[in-house]
């Protein structure tokens, strides 16, 4: 497994929220970190970009070694590193799986995806992946239209090129997970635990659902165990760690700093 993203300082997010998913899915984990981040559970202090040339040979470096049986990418920044990643996902061998999680705004509030890279996104990363994973307002900002939801929104992220469409629940009306694979509209129910955690839940759900592809999992399948495991990370979110929003707890670790 490799992951493409950001890393958190604080453990939340990011690479390091990836890493503890895909062992709680029982895969080992590799790494192409794209932008350091100084952050906490009370926001992102300063972000910093990694050069394309360094994201490229990270990406290199485990696809020659390493058979890659999916790839999950979080968050990449700027347009430089979405071009980068663009050419790096065609010189894969054997086309593994790729799961986006489009990364926008930390939990924090903090913007993590520069504005102008958004036409980027939509136009050379989605149309290489096989599932993407955004919360409504990624969704909406993607498919360019604040006013949508349910079938229409799946629709309009479909169209941008990826093969099957992951609307996570948690910043929807009903805590419900909409499924798409062009042709049939799933709804995926769960609970909205409010007394939660959820820092780092939509990074746990894309790598999650990445695992379960690489395990052999069909994506509706994966999708639905992804959901369950992001809900139980933030039901035993660790709520009292920091002065802010605490992170989800994946691995159901105890509550020490």
């Amino acid at each position: 497994m490799l992951s493409i993203a950001g890393s958190d300082s604080g453990g939340g997010a990011g690479i390091q929220a990836d890493i503890k998913a895909f062992a709680r899915a029982g895969v080992h984990g590799a790494t192409a970190i794209t932008a350091i981040t100084a952050q906490n559970t009370l926001g992102v202090h300063a972000v910093e970009t990694i050069s394309p040339e360094m994201i490229a040979a990270q990406i290199q470096a485990v696809a020659d070694d390493l058979r890659l049986a999916a790839v999950k990418i979080g968050m990449l920044g700027d347009i430089a590193t979405i071009e980068t990643v663009a050419v790096a996902l065609d010189s894969l061998r054997d086309g593994p799986p790729v799961v986006h999680d489009p990364v926008m705004v930390a939990e924090s509030g903090a913007r993590l995806l520069e504005s102008d890279a958004v036409a980027a996104l939509r136009e050379q990363i989605l149309p290489r992946v096989t599932v993407i994973t955004p919360n409504l307002q990624e969704a909406r900002v993607l498919a360019g239209d604040d006013g949508l939801d349910g079938l229409e929104l799946v629709q309009a992220l479909h169209a941008l090129g990826p093969a099957f469409v992951v609307v996570t629940g948690g910043h929807r009306d009903a805590a419900t997970d909409l499924f798409f694979d062009g042709a049939t509209l799933t709804e995926l129910p769960g609970e909205r635990h409010s007394d939660g955690a959820a820092h780092g839940s939509g990074c746990t759900h894309a790598s999650t659902l990445a695992a379960r592809l690489a395990l052999g999992d069909d994506p509706l399948t994966a999708a639905l165990h992804a959901r369950a495991v992001a809900a139980e990370a933030v039901a035993n979110g660790l709520r009292d760690l920091g002065g802010g929003a605490g992170p989800v707890n994946v691995l159901n670790i105890g509550r020490a700093g």
